[in-house]
């Protein structure tokens, strides 16, 4: 019973601390160089759309798209302006990306 107790506190410790982790401004800085190197080019750096007819960030339009929908966009990208990333993005790059497009809609 004992050691039942120890791993449950173990794992709810390392659940923590990878949430810290995965919510860290590190991650976030990650994301915003990954958007920086391979979006703000079309998008802009503000994701306030570019001179290719890119659409705002923060429009309506683009924040009501669920995370999978954002996810697969870039994933598969928009033929033939926009580049497919998948591959070439890790899925967790990926993940990041669309949480800082959520930010740039609430005026991060």
């Amino acid at each position: 019973m004992k050691s039942l107790c120890f791993r449950v506190i173990l794992v709810a410790v390392a659940a923590c601390g990878l949430t810290a982790f995965c919510t860290s401004p590190a991650v976030a800085q990650d994301a915003a160089s990954t958007f920086k190197a391979k979006c703000a080019m079309c998008h802009g750096a503000d994701g306030k759309g570019g001179k290719m007819g890119t659409k705002d960030f923060a429009s309506p339009d683009i924040q009501k798209l669920t995370d999978a929908q954002l996810a697969e966009t870039i994933s598969k990208g928009k033929p033939p302006k926009m580049p497919a990333y998948e591959g070439k993005l890790k899925d967790t790059e990926i993940k990041d990306l669309v949480a800082y497009i959520r930010g740039l809609g609430s005026g991060r």
